[in-house]
């Protein structure tokens, strides 16, 4: 995974798919994402935590596109995976 870009692999993959099938979303998902990159106090308040074997991730709704969610961490900050979450 590389924490340069600010994408795990993971959200990488899941995103090159969401993008051949959704433009919409995908745009979306990438404006939400830039504002976690840019903003990650405020993004942290704005969102619900869960506590993995990893620590700490956050997520975060993407606006208009229930159940899709952003799940991130705090340390760099990073995208860790983008996937419909109830």
């Amino acid at each position: 995974m590389s924490s340069v870009s600010g994408y795990s692999e993971i959200a990488n993959e899941q995103l090159d798919e969401i993008e051949a099938s959704d433009a919409e979303l995908y745009n979306d998902i990438c404006v939400l994402s830039e504002f976690i990159l840019d903003h990650s106090d405020k993004a942290q308040s704005l969102s619900s935590a869960l506590t993995t074997k990893d620590g700490i991730r956050f997520r975060l709704a993407v606006p208009d596109h229930h159940p899709y969610k952003v799940l991130w961490s705090s340390g760099g900050p990073r995208v860790e995976a983008v996937f419909p979450y109830p």
